[in-house]
């Protein structure tokens, strides 16, 4: 699904931050559109940034519904470093995503800019009609322990006290033999 990504520029709060730039809203089917001016009020501009796909994937749907069930459903909006700024925007939209998992993973790894925009009411509502049609539920299967022995001795693997070559987790020795 296209979906256009809205940037506002503000001024700063600070006297070291000039402007701040977020993702503040989504249009769901937008067309193609880079760093067009939308709104102007003041010293504050929305800009419709770009135009990104939205990708769903009927093996995330687990995601998709963790997505759904947050107090306010959003999208997650990745954005890098600039290598050549558009109107002084430091940030370039790199990707949006609404598989929750991934986009925690982008913001536990540090990179870029990641902002939850929350998502439009019909773009809700395609979303849940995608994870009500694929959606399969895994039965949960617990884990059973291995039915290996625990009750037999191996005298001499892993104790140092033991002289034995052929124990490969044994302690390294010194040319003399001794420990220490």
């Amino acid at each position: 699904m296209p979906v256009g990504l809205i940037i506002r520029k503000q001024p700063g709060v600070t006297r070291w931050v000039k402007w701040i730039w977020r993702p503040v809203a989504l249009i769901p089917g937008a067309g193609p559109a880079e760093w067009r001016e939308l709104r102007r009020d003041g010293d504050v501009v929305d800009y419709h940034a770009a135009t990104m796909n939205l990708m769903v994937f009927s093996s995330d749907t687990d995601s998709y519904r963790v997505t759904l069930n947050a107090r306010v459903p959003s999208i997650y909006v990745v954005m890098k470093d600039a290598e050549s700024p558009v109107n002084d925007c430091p940030w370039t939209p790199k990707l949006i995503t609404a598989n929750a998992y991934e986009g925690q993973g982008y913001n536990e790894s540090g990179e870029g800019l990641v902002e939850l925009v929350p998502m439009p009411v019909p773009m809700i509502a395609w979303l849940r009609d995608f994870v009500e049609t694929h959606h399969v539920e895994e039965e949960f299967i617990k884990r059973r322990r291995d039915k290996k022995r625990v009750d037999l001795v191996e005298d001499g693997k892993g104790d140092i006290r033991i002289r034995q070559t052929s124990d490969v987790f044994r302690a390294p020795r010194n040319s003399s033999g001794r420990l220490n």
